[in-house]
């Protein structure tokens, strides 16, 4: 009983959500799928910007993703750019002009104007939990986790206190360790479900 009330709140919620962004991007002319890949795009390291990332971090075919880069990328609101090492992968970059998009639909106003009566303890409580719930829906589940680099087990230190990745051998900036990455890998053991693993 409880697992079906859980799931009816999230559905809920994620439809109003939903429905409430429809509103806010409808001058734009985009759905919301185009703004969640935007999102994404946002916040995601050099390694996870590509369409392949897109659509195993949102779920959806390569055919509805192609579409949506498309549509940002006609509309200025993404860039694309070449991989430097190869040239048949290609990067997506979210432009100023979507920079400033996401500033004004991210979070909703519906969303903003109810976390603001929150108090902060109850707001922590909130995140915590969802953290859990997600953490545990994507390791149950098999699923890529899509973290952040500070939180994942190939991310090391150099002798200078600065970031590097172990995987791919590659030093990190302070920004790249709070952007989500799609080879992301939890440090701790598949079975500490309980655990807070995402940013």
């Amino acid at each position: 009983m409880k697992t079906n009330n859980i799931y009816d709140y999230v559905e809920r919620l994620n439809n109003l959500l939903r429905a409430d962004s429809r509103q806010a991007i409808a001058a734009h002319g985009l759905q919301p799928v185009q703004l969640e890949v935007l999102h994404y795009l946002s916040t995601c390291n050099h390694y996870s910007d590509t369409p392949m990332a897109v659509t195993e971090y949102l779920g959806q075919t390569k055919g509805t993703v192609s579409q949506t880069i498309k549509v940002l990328e006609k509309k200025g609101l993404i860039r694309k750019y070449s991989d430097k090492n190869d040239k048949r992968i290609y990067h997506l970059k979210v432009s100023a002009t979507g920079k400033n998009l996401l500033i004004k639909t991210i979070p909703t106003a519906m969303f903003a104007n109810a976390c603001e009566v929150l108090p902060d303890k109850k707001k922590l409580e909130i995140l915590d939990s969802l953290k859990q719930l997600l953490t545990t829906v994507l390791q149950i589940n098999n699923i890529k986790t899509f973290g952040v680099c500070h939180t994942c087990r190939y991310n090391g230190k150099t002798k200078d206190d600065g970031y590097f990745c172990n995987l791919v051998q590659q030093p990190l900036t302070v920004n790249d360790v709070d952007l989500i990455c799609r080879e992301h890998k939890n440090q701790v053991t598949p079975n500490s479900v309980t655990k807070n693993l995402m940013k």
